[in-house]
């Protein structure tokens, strides 16, 4: 532990692309997600050491990610070391864009750095699990995962990156937050358990071929399945501003008020429909922004 203090960082997301639950290797069903990573918001945390026994952390409230750094040093630490973290971030919280696994993420880096050890991704998943209950895969980066968010494991790594995506982003509900400490699990009936083994599938098969259009029908029967559990005001008239403007699907962040109109960077047309698209959302009294995702 040569070091003065230690860095980490971590990625937003842009909600998810499919979330439900699936079958595992284990024989159980699981709680599942795979996220839309956008690496253009990040949180950044250093962690210094002191004296002190206790993990202390800034801005104050930040709970989860005091938690995180507190379990880290207990995991790996030969010593037992106090210390601060200090968290910037530029993720807007209560949008179901991973601000909370971010913060947790980098300060669980950050007290690595400092330790110097190195655990694996599913270790230091499952400490993420630990300090706030669920976290998303954002620590996976553009690797695409289907990851088991309350337990901290891998359900499936697909063979291939998540294509290139341009992202029409929508807040559906600006004036407002959703906590995901209040905000309870879905609870699907058979039916749409069932759904999710074929949408799955598909999602495989989408990400293999760089089929956006594919991976775009799973993102909005996968918005639709949990539409019950977390409304969004204008969802349908979004979906027929999708339909119209030739957008390959529709997502959401499932515990979030975001959602996003994908777009294949490929098609000609995409900017044209996205400008478009743009205007019929302008008129719905949203605001909506572009968003660049590319390949890894």
């Amino acid at each position: 532990m040569s070091a003065k203090s230690g860095i980490g960082k971590a990625m937003a997301h842009h909600g998810e692309l499919l979330q439900g639950v699936f079958d595992h290797i284990d024989g159980y069903l699981r709680r599942g997600l795979v996220s839309l990573p956008y690496p253009a918001l990040t949180s950044l945390a250093t962690f210094t050491p002191n004296a002190r026994a206790e993990i202390t952390v800034s801005p104050t409230g930040r709970e989860k990610a005091r938690r995180a750094a507190d379990l880290t040093i207990a995991s790996f630490a030969q010593v037992r070391t106090g210390g601060h973290i200090q968290l910037v971030s530029d993720i807007p919280i209560g949008r179901g864009m991973g601000s909370s696994t971010a913060d947790v993420l980098a300060s669980i880096q950050a007290v690595l750095d400092y330790l110097r050890v190195f655990p694996t991704a599913e270790h230091i998943m499952r400490i993420a699990v630990d300090a706030e209950t669920a976290c998303d895969s954002t620590l996976f980066k553009q690797q695409a995962v289907l990851f088991a968010q309350r337990d901290g494991i891998v359900l499936e790594v697909f063979r291939k990156p998540l294509p290139a995506l341009n992202i029409l982003s929508v807040d559906t509900t600006p004036e407002s937050t959703v906590s995901t400490v209040e905000f309870e699990p879905a609870r699907y009936c058979p039916a749409e358990i069932e759904m999710f083994r074929p949408l799955r599938s598909l999602l495989r098969k989408a990400i293999d071929s760089g089929d956006v259009r594919s991976l775009g029908r799973v993102a909005t029967a996968s918005a639709v399945i949990n539409e019950r559990f977390l409304p969004k005001p204008g969802l349908r008239e979004l979906q027929a501003i999708a339909s119209r403007y030739d957008a390959a699907g529709l997502q959401v962040a499932h515990s979030g008020t975001m959602a996003g109109l994908i777009f294949d960077p490929e098609d000609d047309r995409a900017p044209e429909n996205m400008h478009l698209a743009r205007k019929a959302i302008d008129a719905l009294g949203l605001v909506s922004a572009p968003l660049k995702l590319e390949r890894a």
